[in-house]
C-alpha cells in the first residue's frame, strides 16, 4: 500500500480520491476550502492544513487544480511541494496545463531527487465516478511504471505518450477534438428542435451511428434537460483552448475550428457562464 497525498479535490479529484481510498491506500488531502473535503474525510482520508503538511511522508503526490497559475503556486512557492519534497517522492500533476510547465516541474523535481509525471485526464465527472478516465502521461517510463497501478484504480485507458510535456500535448489534442464536436452537438440538437422533431428521439437515432461521440451521448441529454451544472467547468475549458491556441501558434499551425470555439466560449464567459458545464454552449444557440 502506498501513502498518497492529493492536492485539489474538486469535481473530479474527489471521485479519484474515493477510488484510491477504496483500494486501501492511505490518502492525505489538501484543498483551499476544507469543507469541500468533508465527505472524503468521512470516508477515511486524512486532512493536511498546508501543502507542506500534505507532502510529508507521501510516496506519491497528486495535484489537480484549476489553472496553470495555480500549478505554479503550489509547486514553486516557498511553502509549496518542491520546497518541502524529499528524495524518492513522485509528483503527478493531473491539471490540464502547458507542456512547458510540465517540463519545468520535471527539471525542478529532478534537482531535488524527486520524479514527476504530467498526467491530464479525459472523461469528465462521469469517468471519474466510474473509474474509467483516460489518462495521458508524460515522463520517464520507469516513473510511469511505478505509478501505473494507482492510475489503474480510476482509469481504464492509461498511456505513456512520451517525455515530460507529452501528456499535456495529448490533452490539447483531446480538447481540440471536443471543441468543434461540442459545436456540432449543439447545432444538431437545435436543428432537430427547429425542424419540429423530438430531439430526444433524434439522439436515440444518431448517437449509435457515425455521428456518435462522448459529448453527444453524455452531454446531449443534459442540454435537453436544461442541466448545465459542471462535469467540467467552462472557464477551465476555455483555459485549455487558449493553451492549445498558444501551442498551435508556436508551431505555425492554423486551426480555424479552435478559434471559432474560443470565440463562442468567450461570449459565454462574458455572460457569466464560467462556472457552468461546457454543455452550456447549447444556450448560445437557444
Amino acid at each position: 500500500m502506498k501513502t498518497i497525498s492529493f492536492i485539489g479535490t474538486g469535481v473530479m479529484g474527489a471521485s479519484i480520491v474515493n477510488h484510491i481510498l477504496q483500494a486501501g491506500h492511505s490518502v492525505t488531502v489538501h484543498t483551499r476550502t476544507k469543507e469541500k473535503a468533508d465527505e472524503l474525510l468521512s470516508a477515511g482520508a486524512k486532512w493536511a492544513p498546508t501543502i507542506a503538511d500534505a507532502v510529508q511522508d507521501a510516496d506519491v503526490i497528486f495535484t489537480m487544480v484549476g489553472m496553470p497559475t495555480d500549478v505554479e503556486e503550489i509547486y514553486f512557492k516557498e511553502d509549496g511541494i518542491l520546497a518541502n519534497g524529499t528524495h524518492g517522492q513522485v509528483v503527478v500533476d493531473m491539471t490540464t496545463s502547458s507542456p512547458a510547465l510540465a517540463k519545468k516541474i520535471e527539471k525542478a523535481a529532478m534537482d531535488k531527487g524527486m520524479s514527476s509525471l504530467d498526467a491530464p485526464v479525459s472523461g469528465g465527472d462521469v469517468g471519474a465516478k466510474n473509474g474509467t478516465l483516460s489518462i495521458m502521461c508524460g515522463g520517464e517510463e520507469t516513473v510511469f511504471n511505478r505509478v501505473q497501478p494507482i492510475f489503474a484504480l480510476f482509469g481504464s485507458q492509461i498511456v505513456l505518450q512520451g517525455p515530460a510535456g507529452a501528456g499535456q500535448h495529448t490533452k490539447m489534442s483531446n480538447q481540440l477534438a471536443i471543441a468543434t464536436n461540442m459545436i456540432g452537438v449543439c447545432e444538431a440538437l437545435v436543428y432537430a428542435e427547429k425542424a419540429g422533431l423530438d430531439p430526444e428521439r433524434v439522439l436515440q437515432s444518431i448517437s449509435p451511428g457515425a455521428a456518435g461521440s462522448w459529448s453527444l451521448s453524455n452531454l446531449g441529454p443534459r442540454m435537453l434537460a436544461g442541466n448545465f451544472e459542471p462535469g467540467f467547468y467552462t472557464k477551465h475549458f476555455l483555459k485549455d483552448l487558449r493553451i492549445a491556441l498558444d501551442e498551435a501558434n508556436a508551431m505555425s499551425l492554423e486551426l480555424p475550428g479552435l478559434k471559432l470555439a474560443i470565440g463562442l466560449y468567450e461570449d459565454l464567459m462574458a455572460k457569466g457562464c464560467g462556472d457552468k458545464g461546457t454543455q452550456v454552449l447549447f444556450n448560445y444557440y437557444q
